[in-house]
C-alpha cells in the first residue's frame, strides 16, 4: 500500500460531503468533504505503488477544470486513470445535490 498527498489551489467550496464508488478489484472510492480553506487537499491510499506521477497528472487535470475547494480521500484498488476521472466527476456532482 502507498499513501500519496496532493495539494491544489481552489477557490469554489463544495456544498456538502459525498461518497462514490467502492473499493474492489480494479475500482476505487472517493470521499469528498468541504475543506477548511480555499484549497483542494487530496489523500490517495492505493494498492498499486510507483504511480505517483500519474496520480499527480490526473488530479491536476481535474482540479484545473473544476476549481473545487475540498478535502478528498481516495481509496484505490488498481483503478485506471479513466475510472479515477469518472469517479471524481461523480463525487463533484454528488456534492452539489
Amino acid at each position: 500500500m502507498e499513501t500519496l498527498a496532493f495539494d491544489f489551489p481552489a477557490s469554489i467550496p463544495i456544498a456538502r460531503a459525498a461518497h462514490v464508488g467502492v473499493v474492489g478489484s480494479g475500482d476505487l472510492e472517493i470521499l469528498v468533504e468541504p475543506g477548511p480553506e480555499a484549497r483542494a487537499r487530496v489523500q490517495v491510499c492505493t494498492s498499486v505503488e510507483g504511480y505517483g506521477a500519474i496520480w499527480q497528472l490526473v488530479l491536476q487535470r481535474f482540479f484545473e477544470r473544476h476549481d473545487a475547494a475540498a478535502s478528498v480521500r481516495i481509496n484505490d484498488f488498481g483503478a485506471t486513470p479513466g475510472v479515477v476521472a469518472l469517479r471524481l466527476e461523480q463525487a463533484l456532482e454528488a456534492s452539489r445535490r
